[in-house]
């Protein structure tokens, strides 16, 4: 996506405004917007085994209403820059918080797995726009001696978003009705559209980049199939079924490849993968991030079907890792100094890895003080990790591949966590089939935890092949 000078409608550039309060302003708002999308992402993890009872279906099978709001995020995400250089961010930051809104009102009003699947998947495509186009704002609106601030600002109602989602979930469904978790969705949007309306001008591009239709419907169509296969692959008797969808996917993957190697601007550039910051951090990114999906689907599912804990309780379990994840924010620079890239990406992603196994460990003979110790260490480790590559994949990449960047690395974020979940269920459905049991047990969970563990722990060959100096003058500055 090429870069223009900021054009506004009604709102003048930050440079000429009160740069220490509209440039904070800017960040809190969009923080509106993921605060929504990340507490969305995780508030739902408490309180599948309500749903499931109520929708008569068995607990796994509820990821389907995880994976359509992933899956919403990876396959729009791309598109959510050209369509704020066509029409106006502030126009489509608000019709995104409208589709985001109507998607939490028929989520709270569904009574079947199948419609809430949908209602999750128009709230994704909402927030699909909300987050990318934010950010897009910010970068075109903030000056750059503002913008760690701006963005400091930004983060903090996002990580609350987080911490708040599993155990306000667990209290909503333990004190209340699980319907009311879409229910407070609404006035927050609310007051977010006003806002919007009122302080975010209205940046686009000058000449906005020919839209990639062709490659959008490639890009779509194969995520899709795949996500569907993944997710019918997960009984043990339905790998016949999983097959279509998962044959369609790689077809159009395929076909989106070849396509992407002609166009002029594809709308997921491949191309940045030749740079080797790039190229690295999206790799291993991409591993350890099916961990990150997969553990709080696992973790919720486990304390209440392995230690019969109640939805609330469970929420007070699963919040130990965002505690974790607050604390590391402030000490992964002071890291990142002294080990560097490469060896810190290293040691902290095998000690992290090692550490989620622990999870498989879990029983209801652990005193729940030594559950949190290592729910904590896992996301102060996790969090690290994905700082660090969050940072160290732009590092190189000219100023004018920085849209397109961001856009294909958020796209492959929101995909491997979609995926993650996918075959956390998938190895729950066959090990409880296996066992020959209704309910997935203690051993069914352990099995799931290890496996994608494993898988994550491969993290490290990309880890390695850093640069020893990678990154080196993004820790100089700090």
């Amino acid at each position: 996506m090429q870069q223009t000078t900021p054009q506004t409608a009604d709102a003048a550039p930050i440079e000429e405004a009160d740069g220490a309060s509209d440039y904070r302003l800017i960040g809190l708002i969009v923080a509106c917007a993921l605060f929504m999308e990340q507490f969305d992402g995780t508030v739902l993890t408490t309180a599948l085994p309500t749903i499931a009872r109520d929708f008569g279906v068995r607990p796994p099978a509820l990821s389907v209403t995880v994976t359509s709001y992933l899956l919403a995020l990876a396959v729009f995400v791309p598109v959510s820059g050209y369509m704020a250089d066509r029409f106006g961010a502030r126009r489509v930051f608000c019709a995104a918080i409208g589709v985001f809104a109507l998607g939490s009102l028929g989520s709270a009003l569904t009574n079947g797995l199948e419609a809430m699947a949908a209602a999750r998947f128009l709230q994704g495509l909402g927030g699909a726009m909300m987050m990318p186009v934010g950010r897009l704002v910010m970068l075109r609106t903030v000056p750059p001696r503002y913008m760690v601030s701006a963005t400091s600002w930004m983060l903090v109602p996002g990580l609350l978003g987080t911490i708040l989602g599993p155990p306000l979930g667990g209290f909503i469904v333990t004190y209340m009705h699980w319907r009311a978790i879409f229910w407070i969705n609404l006035p927050i949007a609310m007051l977010a559209l006003v806002l919007v309306s009122r302080y975010i001008p209205d940046v686009r591009a000058q000449e906005p980049p020919v839209f990639d239709a062709v490659g959008f419907v490639l890009s779509a169509v194969a995520l899709a199939a795949l996500m569907v296969g993944f997710e019918a692959a997960g009984p043990i008797h339905a790998g016949a079924v999983a097959l279509l969808p998962l044959g369609i996917g790689v077809v159009m993957a395929l076909a989106y490849w070849a396509h992407a190697r002609r166009h002029p601007a594809p709308i997921m550039d491949f191309a940045l993968l030749r740079h080797r910051n790039f190229r690295l951090s999206w790799i291993a990114g991409s591993i350890t991030r099916l961990l990150q999906g997969a553990q709080p689907f696992l973790l919720a599912l486990m304390v209440q079907y392995g230690f019969g804990f109640s939805a609330a309780r469970a929420g007070t379990i699963t919040l130990a890792t965002a505690v974790g994840s607050i604390v590391m924010k402030g000490l992964a620079g002071p890291v990142l100094r002294r080990l560097g890239f490469r060896r810190g990406l290293t040691l902290m992603g095998a000690a992290g890895t090692v550490v989620y196994a622990t999870c498989g460990f879990f029983s209801p003979a652990w005193p729940e003080w030594a559950i949190w110790g290592v729910l904590v260490l896992a996301g102060f480790l996790m969090s690290f990790q994905f700082t660090a590559y969050n940072t160290i994949a732009y590092d190189g990449l000219a100023s004018e591949e920085m849209s397109r960047a961001t856009s294909f690395y958020t796209t492959f974020q929101q995909l491997t966590l979609s995926l993650g979940v996918c075959m956390a269920a998938t190895i729950l459905q066959i090990s409880t089939a296996a066992h020959g049991v209704q309910h997935p047990e203690l051993r069914d969970f352990a099995l799931a935890f290890w496996i994608i563990a494993a898988i994550s722990f491969t993290a490290i060959i990309p880890n390695l092949a850093f640069a020893p100096d990678a990154g080196s003058r993004l820790t100089e500055t700090e």
